[in-house]
C-alpha cells in the first residue's frame, strides 16, 4: 500500500476515534471545588457586603442582526488580596431578557489570598444570548481590596480566532 494512501487511513481513523469520543455537557469546570469550599457565615460579620455586574456574550452578531456567532465564555472570580479571603455568596447567570438560567452555588464559598476559580458557558450553551450577564454577591474584610470579576469571550475556527474581555462593575 503506498504510504500516501496508509497516511490518509490513519488520519481518518484518529477523527473517526475523536469523533465519536463524548465531550462532558458540563458548563463549568470547578464546581466539584465549591462544595469543599463551602463556608457558614456569621450574620453579625464585620465583612462589608458587595455585590457586582459582569456582561457575558454567549452569542454576538456578525454580518448582520440575523446571524449570530457562539462564544465560549470564561468567567474569571479572583481574590486579589494577598492577605485576606474573601468570600462569594452568590453567582447568577442571567440571559438577554434578564430571566435568571442558572446560580452556580447557593451557598457562601471562599478563596484564599491570590486564588481564582472560573465558571465556563460552553459555545454550545447559547442560552444567555447576546445580552447574558452574572449578578455576584460578596464578603470581603474591612480594608481587603474588591474581587474581581472578569469575562473571556472567545471562539476558534479554521485559523480565525475571535476573543475579547469584559470587567465587572459593583453596583452595590
Amino acid at each position: 500500500m503506498p504510504m500516501k494512501i496508509k497516511n490518509t487511513l490513519f488520519l481518518l481513523i484518529i477523527i473517526a476515534f475523536y469523533g465519536c469520543h463524548k465531550k462532558p455537557n458540563a458548563q463549568h469546570i470547578h464546581a466539584e471545588n465549591w462544595e469543599k469550599r463551602k463556608v457558614n457565615l456569621k450574620k453579625s460579620d464585620s465583612l462589608e457586603y458587595g455585590k457586582s455586574y459582569l456582561s457575558i456574550y454567549s452569542q454576538i452578531y456578525s454580518i448582520s442582526q440575523h446571524k449570530t456567532h457562539n462564544l465560549t465564555a470564561m468567567v474569571s472570580l479572583r481574590n486579589t488580596s494577598d492577605t485576606d479571603t474573601i468570600y462569594l455568596l452568590k453567582a447568577e447567570y442571567y440571559d438577554t431578557h434578564g430571566k435568571p438560567i442558572e446560580t452556580f452555588f447557593k451557598h457562601p464559598i471562599y478563596l484564599a489570598p491570590m486564588e481564582s476559580t472560573d465558571i465556563i458557558i460552553e459555545e454550545t450553551n447559547i442560552s444567555g444570548g447576546t445580552g447574558s450577564n452574572f449578578i455576584f454577591e460578596w464578603k470581603i474584610p474591612k480594608g481587603c481590596p474588591e474581587p474581581l470579576f472578569e469575562g473571556i469571550m472567545n471562539s476558534t475556527m479554521g485559523q480565525q480566532g475571535l476573543s475579547f474581555t469584559t470587567q465587572a462593575k459593583r453596583i452595590k
